[in-house]
């Protein structure tokens, strides 16, 4: 079979089957599993998953087409069950970890863990913290990717439009460590839609720095 490279192609020339088979096969021995769409966007050797779905359909139906064994969709049955319990792991912990940092640099009595802004359990922030500054809220979340921080800053940045969602500054922490702070300034810079005045997007780095510029309030005694 022919084993195609992506990144050293100057024109755009339809891929053959035998050559999609060859770059799925590939991965499947390497990986142990068949790529999923933001794998098959970052692998050499395979067109972009959108190339897929515009010319065969969508990844899923292209796998059938080619006959490949194992799990079909993977956002379904138990690959997409072992993920959804991955990822709640993680962001227990990663809301743990910012939660006993919260505490210890501002005190546990003025960390508030999700914040409802409203009646509505959707408009509400993971933390809301009072400080000397008139506090900010903080919203955690985990991209597994470039692509991933996108989407999911797309989805936080609708999420905030609102007025009474802009009463505070807002904090969105990514915490995946591989994706630098250059990196996301860089993203950010480039989009259309942007963070307001007040939003932040930020690392785990760059949030600590933040906290430092805050002042804590002081409970008084007696």
């Amino acid at each position: 079979m022919t084993l195609r490279s992506s990144k050293k192609e100057r024109k755009r020339i339809p891929w053959k089957l035998e050559e999609l088979e060859a770059g799925f096969k590939r991965f499947f021995e390497t990986y142990g599993h068949y790529p999923t769409g933001p794998e098959i966007d970052a692998y050499e050797y395979l067109p972009s998953a959108r190339s897929i779905e515009r010319s065969f359909g969508g990844v899923v139906a292209l796998r059938k087409q080619l006959s490949l064994g194992g799990q079909d969709d993977y956002r379904t049955g138990a690959h997409s069950s072992r993920r959804a319990i991955t990822i709640n792991d993680r962001a227990h912990a990663i809301e743990r970890d910012v939660y006993e940092y919260l505490c210890e640099r501002f005190g546990k009595e003025f960390v508030h863990r999700e914040y409802f802004f409203t009646d509505d359990a959707r408009t509400r922030a993971d933390f809301f913290i009072y400080d000397q500054g008139g506090g900010f809220c903080v919203d955690v979340f985990y991209p597994s990717d470039r692509r991933n921080l996108t989407g999911c800053l797309n989805n936080k940045l609708d999420k905030y439009a609102s007025e009474h969602m802009r009463q505070y500054p807002v904090i969105f922490l990514q915490m995946n460590e591989n994706l630098s702070q250059s990196l996301v300034d860089d993203l950010v810079a480039k989009k259309e839609k942007k963070p307001q005045k007040g939003q932040k997007v930020i690392g785990w780095d760059s949030f600590t720095s933040f906290c430092t510029t805050r002042t804590p309030l002081k409970i008084r005694r007696g």
